[in-house]
């Protein structure tokens, strides 16, 4: 599902309200479980959103790229975060506490709007993508994923390729929620269909047209009734 980002004047009205920061990468930004507050904007660089499942796996929900935000349910009252946030690269944020959230939307209703349906438009992604998680086989979420991961230029290569090194392998394993034993059955599927070159350790996967594509032509008579509960079952195991 795509929606429209912040743009870079949205952003600028935002700005005057928020405390910049800047992330290396690796970095923990917060953990799940502690005190929330406001939220962040992404300026730059990428940050991963990751449930820990058990020692050495999770899951990743989202990744939030520039004009998109992470941590708003520190907008809401008491609230405590719901999932671990680090940098995956170096980044930088702006940080809207629930005070100065509140001030942004007094006195800029024009672009807290823009804000607001930016929130919602990524509330409906996250949906969509339970409803995956829920329905969809292990290769159909794997297939969804690699195209939204297309859509993230820091991903890919000129001619619009994913490029996976060991480390995005993982993180690839997390957005889909499944076992690497499953993800590497399904890629080896498609890398017999041509859809995924080996290059040593670092897969170059097919344009996402191509994926959309093979996505298209296998999902309607192919979806399954809850096939990630089993999957968690094991991963929890």
């Amino acid at each position: 599902m795509g929606f429209a980002r912040l743009n870079d004047a949205e952003r600028e009205a935002i700005t005057a309200y928020a405390a910049r920061a800047t992330w290396p990468a690796a970095f923990a930004i917060y953990q799940r479980g502690a005190v929330a507050d406001g939220l962040f904007i992404v300026t730059r660089g990428r940050i991963v959103l990751r449930s820990r499942v058990r020692a050495g796996r999770g899951f990743v929900p989202w990744i939030a790229t520039p004009g998109e935000t992470f941590g708003s349910e520190g907008l809401s009252q008491n609230a405590r975060y719901a999932t671990d946030a680090r940098a995956d690269e170096e980044s930088e944020t702006l940080f809207l506490s629930s005070a100065r959230f509140r001030a942004f939307v007094r006195e800029q209703p024009q672009h807290s709007l823009s804000l607001i349906t930016q929130l919602m438009g990524e509330r409906s992604a996250l949906l969509d993508k339970l409803r995956e998680l829920t329905t969809l086989s292990v290769e159909q979420r794997l297939v969804s994923t690699l195209i939204r991961m297309s859509s993230n230029n820091t991903f890919t290569r000129e001619d619009g390729r994913i490029v996976l090194c060991p480390s995005r392998y993982r993180l690839l394993c997390e957005l889909v929620g499944a076992t690497r034993e499953s993800v590497s059955l399904v890629l080896g599927r498609l890398t017999g269909e041509g859809l995924v070159e080996r290059k040593g350790t670092t897969l170059i996967i097919a344009p996402p047209t191509r994926l959309a594509e093979r996505l298209d032509g296998g999902l309607a008579d192919n979806e399954l009734a809850f096939p990630a509960l089993n999957e968690a079952e094991q991963a929890l195991q």
